[in-house]
């Protein structure tokens, strides 16, 4: 008898490990379309890595082009431009995380705070909006708001007396006017990720907290944002590793390309798009991309590590 149930009980287990098993399979399967399309798009361009090692020529291909080693990037690290759209592309998008950060943050509190749930989907429908919008809509737009003769923004100064500003020469004025659009279409998409998590804060913290005489602005200074820290981490780390890369769509279409405009608005993204359309120097294009790769790699790398030095918890990795 005792010999019949071991013999049963090992078959139930063989059992249970081939439907665990087959279970197993069957949701590895259902991976297999979204690896195939990483694979395929993320990974087997890698190959064309080696141009930023070579003077392609489109009649030798890129495996017969001529090796010339790093002279791709010593040309550009040597050029006269090297200096101006390193220096913009760093410092306009940090200006980008930090006013991004804060005003998603900003926003996701105050629809927190709106008890109405019928409101809170009117405001983040009308703010959430201009995401879908592209660059070049939004450019026609600015130009209507900011064109010399007959923009809404001269008109308006003119009202006043004030002289109007040509301000597609005036490039001092573009990083606050990019930060300004950049706000305008992202912060509304931005503030669903932090919505999202104030969701799923438990509610008997900040009943707590209103028991102990604490005001709206203390409930976010102690409870609210110490609960989004870890998210606001992940996220600005992810942020940080694309510091290295320009929007296109916003420093080109925006600033319609205007010469006079570079000094302040020129990036490593549109310096690469001109070099292939004016230059057609594959090479140095593919050379200043996987610098920018290189950068961003290297900062997501530096930027987890200081944050698993100061909370483990709120680390990417």
């Amino acid at each position: 008898m005792k010999e019949a149930k071991t013999t049963e009980m090992v078959k139930n287990a063989s059992k249970k490990r081939f439907k665990v098993k087959r279970v197993s399979l069957q949701l590895y399967s259902m991976c297999i379309p979204a690896i195939i399309s990483v694979f395929v798009f993320s990974y087997l361009p890698m190959v064309g890595v080696i141009l930023a090692f070579k003077n392609y020529k489109y009649s030798k291909g890129i495996f017969g082009s001529d090796w010339v080693g790093f002279k791709n990037f010593e040309y550009f690290f040597k050029s006269k431009d090297f200096f101006v759209i390193t220096r913009n592309t760093l410092l306009l998008n940090t200006i980008f995380i930090i006013t991004g950060t804060v005003a998603a943050l900003f926003v996701a509190i105050m629809l927190y705070n709106v008890k109405s749930r019928a409101k809170t989907k009117v405001f983040q429908t009308i703010m959430i909006t201009p995401h879908f919008l592209s660059w070049v809509v939004v450019s026609y737009m600015v130009f209507a708001l900011l064109n010399p003769s007959y923009g809404l923004v001269n008109a308006l100064l003119s009202k006043f007396g004030i002289k109007g500003i040509d301000w597609y020469s005036t490039p001092n004025a573009w990083p606050v006017i990019l930060t300004l659009f950049s706000l305008w279409k992202h912060v509304g998409m931005d503030s669903v990720v932090y919505y999202a998590a104030l969701m799923g804060i438990d509610s008997s913290m900040l009943e707590a907290a209103e028991v102990d005489g604490a005001t709206n602005f203390k409930k976010t200074i102690y409870v609210i944002l110490p609960t989004l820290i870890p998210l606001i981490t992940i996220l600005t780390i992810l942020k940080i590793g694309n510091i290295f890369r320009a929007d296109f769509g916003l420093f080109y279409q925006l600033t319609r390309d205007v010469g006079a405009l570079y000094p302040t608005t020129d990036v490593i993204d549109t310096y690469i798009f001109r070099t292939m359309r004016v230059v057609g120097d594959m090479g140095m294009g593919a050379a200043i991309g996987l610098v920018q790769s290189f950068v961003g790699f290297v900062l997501v790398i530096i930027t987890n590590a200081i944050a698993n030095k100061i909370d483990p918890d709120a680390a990417l990795f």
